[in-house]
């Protein structure tokens, strides 16, 4: 079965150069004609992995046309999930499947609730990829990537086609606690990053701001029923700063290169959910306050 991709940003890229290099039939989908044009006159996707580059001519088309799709990898930005995925949904074949490899949560729930009758799979990880252009990326750095269904159904044969194509992947029964861990994490890191203006690894000058951080999304993580996600949580904050000291948070490239940030789906979450529970949280919310009034300075969206 044909793995089609809708996404061809870094991730997107990624799993489509590994799985045409596997051998396993994948196709891009590419959101207009001009956009199409582009990636044709390129030859396909460029991969740099330790050094060295190789050329991917993977078939392509827009989205709005060609055959039923069985099987999609939905790569996109998590504002852009909903429209991306209402975009094909007239080409989803019966009892089609969705692995939704999104950041934070909330855009995981809007696209189900958008495509009822296709079965919606909930993808994290943590493989480190960056686009250097158009569709060019730079493997980075090698992580898992963990999927899992919401509504507790079995997992899927093709998991050993990713295994086929060493994308390092594992079957969670509890996708949500996964994704609400990586979203506390990423509540914790990321913000500060563009409001201090620094490194990963200069959050460590700050770590008073950190614990408190790291207490409140541990209190928001017990009332939401995801205790196994709090285990621990502020050390494991401690331990990605330290050994991701040397990274920009892709919310501090995102917000210095102008583009809108995903801050709806981590901070913006983290407090609805808050609201959801009757829970303060003063520090989550005065530092997604000051990040919203940050993003908007800069003309950038605050949702």
């Amino acid at each position: 079965m044909t793995w089609t991709i809708l996404g061809a940003g870094s991730l997107g890229c990624l799993w489509a150069a590994r799985l045409s290099r596997a051998g396993l039939p994948v196709r891009l989908l590419l959101r207009d004609r001009q956009r199409l044009n582009a990636y044709r006159a390129l030859g396909g996707i460029t991969l740099v992995e330790d050094g060295r580059e190789s050329l991917y001519p993977i078939p392509a088309e827009t989205a709005a046309q060609g055959a039923p799709i069985q099987r999609l990898l939905l790569a996109c930005k998590a504002y852009d999930a909903e429209s991306a995925a209402a975009s094909v949904a007239a080409r989803l074949a019966p009892g089609a499947e969705l692995i939704l490899l999104q950041n934070g949560l909330g855009s995981q729930q809007a696209v189900s609730a958008h495509l009822p009758r296709a079965r919606c799979l909930y993808a994290s990880s943590t493989e480190g990829a960056f686009r250097e252009s158009d569709f060019r990326v730079v493997f980075a750095g090698r992580g898992q990537t963990w999927l899992g269904d919401k509504d507790g159904g079995p997992a899927p044969g093709w998991l050993t086609e990713l295994e086929q194509a060493a994308i390092p992947a594992q079957w969670s029964e509890n996708i949500l606690e996964r994704l609400w861990r990586k979203v506390a994490l990423n509540c914790a890191i990321n913000p500060l990053t563009v409001l201090h203006q620094c490194r990963n690894g200069d959050l460590a000058s700050h770590p008073e701001e950190v614990a408190k951080l790291c207490d409140e999304l541990g209190q928001l993580l017990h009332a939401s029923g995801y205790p196994e996600a709090a285990r621990e949580l502020q050390g494991d904050v401690e331990r990605v700063i330290a050994a991701t000291a040397a990274n920009f948070s892709s919310m501090y490239q995102d917000v210095a290169q102008g583009r809108r940030s995903e801050i709806a789906y981590l901070l913006g979450h983290a407090c609805r959910e808050g609201d959801r529970l009757h829970l303060a949280m003063p520090q989550l919310r005065a530092l997604h306050e000051r990040l919203r009034a940050y993003l908007v300075a800069r003309g950038l969206p605050d949702t």
